[in-house]
């Protein structure tokens, strides 16, 4: 087992490293743990902010972050940043220039978000009706899950605390916020539910969605924001209607805790991680699972799936390109796959992983791992013209409908992702 998964690994391409951000240390962190459970790109790239472990999120601006690594090599002491950045109290005093920010949220943090009033994708919100908090059509917010079960959400421009939510009773694993621009978050929790907010209704709670029968470690929604996914305990996968507030449909396939998920650009695919060694990708509108990434050769049988715990896969991350997939497992490693190939195209080693996304022009992949960031470059090519296609129809268009196309059956086979 461990030749051939040594193989695999020694065959794929090594990725480059772009640089780290390293958190300042002092002898008590070497006592107790620095986890980073979490880092985010804001949706329009301008800042990265990772959890340093413990209390403390550092904002920075991403920009001026990749010029310090070309500037300074890879390595990059997050405290020597400050002095380098221009810190929120600049003589400029822009709203929008990006600034430094070290945010204490008062508790030790599992999660975070970003969220902005500008729409990734067509919105789907009209005629809002403005409340205490004027947001403008440039705003953009930190949403941060905290260990008391409060989710705190901060002015990335200020670094001002805004609202203070208080409804959760365990810690707050994970959060989302909906691509259209709503401010429409939902958290995901211990206590075994999810919660949707308004932040442009002053962060009124507008729903709890039940049907989790044990811990809920993560939650993503579709681009388009109709539909989201949670994932939790006991193999649990979700799949929810956000218009009506009603589960579509339960996706059965993990054979142990399911913790992280994520939808493909054009909403065609989900991504979803197991502590049984393996990456699905699914087809969320019909639940049936179209690839298989082990990290275990050969997998573990069904009543051994979570015995391997030194291949738990912690995270995964759909690259913006709609081809690749990027996941963080115990095994010391990060794999880039290719949506259309059985093994990775690239690896990177991390000890002590925890979380990875892509930037937001997906060019490199952040993980966090001990109160740290580490980023490489991911895997570039230029897509096809048929893979163009497809992803611009199926942004429009459900596997129901897609199927019911008058064209050949192989086009179809390749619209649905089957081939």
């Amino acid at each position: 087992v461990s030749y051939w998964n040594f193989l695999f690994v020694f065959l794929a391409a090594r990725s480059r490293t772009v640089g780290e951000l390293l958190a300042p240390t002092s002898p008590f962190d070497k006592k107790c743990g620095r986890e980073n459970w979490t880092v985010a790109f804001a949706p329009d790239g301008s800042y990265f902010a990772w959890s340093q472990g413990h209390r403390i999120v550092k904002l920075v601006p991403w920009s001026q972050c990749l010029n310090n690594f070309l500037l300074h090599g890879t390595k990059n002491v997050a405290n020597s940043i400050s002095t380098r950045l221009p810190r929120q109290n600049s003589d400029s005093g822009q709203k929008n220039k990006p600034c430094e920010h070290i945010i204490d949220c008062g508790d030790i943090v599992w999660s975070l978000a970003f969220g902005s009033s500008v729409p990734e994708k067509q919105s789907r919100c009209v005629n809002i009706e403005w409340h205490r908090f004027k947001f403008g059509q440039d705003q953009l917010l930190l949403a941060t899950g905290l260990n008391n079960g409060r989710i705190k959400i901060w002015d990335v421009y200020t670094g001002k605390l805004l609202l203070n939510l208080m409804d959760h009773t365990e810690v707050v694993r994970d959060l989302t916020f909906a691509p259209d621009g709503s401010l429409i978050l939902v958290s995901a929790s211990r206590d075994k539910t999810l919660r949707v907010w308004d932040l442009k209704d002053d962060g009124n709670m507008m729903k709890v969605l039940r049907g989790h029968q044990n811990w809920v470690y993560g939650c993503a929604f579709s681009p388009d924001s109709s539909i989201l996914c949670s994932v939790g305990a006991s193999k649990a996968v979700f799949l929810w209607d956000m218009d009506k507030y009603s589960m579509i449909r339960k996706l059965e396939g993990h054979h142990n805790d399911v913790v992280a998920c994520e939808f493909s650009p054009d909403g065609a695919l989900l991504a979803t991680a197991s502590y049984d060694t393996r990456v699905y990708v699914w087809d969320p509108y019909i639940g049936v699972i179209l690839m298989d990434f082990g990290h275990l050769f050969p997998p573990p049988t069904p009543i051994f799936a979570g015995g391997a715990n030194d291949r738990w896969v912690r995270s995964v991350s759909f690259s913006h390109d709609g081809l690749h997939i990027a996941s963080l497992a115990d095994d010391k490693m990060v794999r880039f796959w290719r949506i259309d190939e059985e093994y990775p195209v690239q690896v990177a080693p991390l000890n002590n992983g925890l979380c990875c996304t892509f930037s937001t022009d997906g060019s490199v992949l952040a993980a966090g791992q001990d109160g740290s960031v580490y980023f490489w470059a991911t895997p570039r090519q230029v897509s096809s013209l048929q893979h163009l296609c497809r992803m611009a129809i199926r942004r429009v268009m459900p596997t129901s409908q897609v199927k019911n196309l008058p064209i050949p059956s192989k086009v179809v086979e390749f619209l649905c992702y089957q081939i």
